[in-house]
């Protein structure tokens, strides 16, 4: 999957595989996560939002199944 840099408030990197609808994320902390059943239209508003750690915080966190794969 092919990972975005980007530089907001927590998040270091993002990548969307639209076939199996993962979100993976990139924390400063270096953990990685992935988020399973994230709509397309869902990282479409991520990536391009002005406000990439707000729209991640307030829509996807804690709606979405995450696991830790680092």
């Amino acid at each position: 999957m092919e990972m975005k840099q980007v530089n907001a408030g927590k998040l270091r990197a993002i990548g969307y595989d639209a076939g199996a609808r993962i979100l993976r994320v990139e924390f400063d902390d270096r953990r990685l996560m992935e988020y399973a059943g994230v709509p397309q239209e869902c990282w479409r508003r991520l990536s391009t939002s002005g406000s990439m750690w707000s729209y991640f915080r307030d829509t996807i966190e804690d709606e979405y199944t995450a696991r830790r794969i680092k």
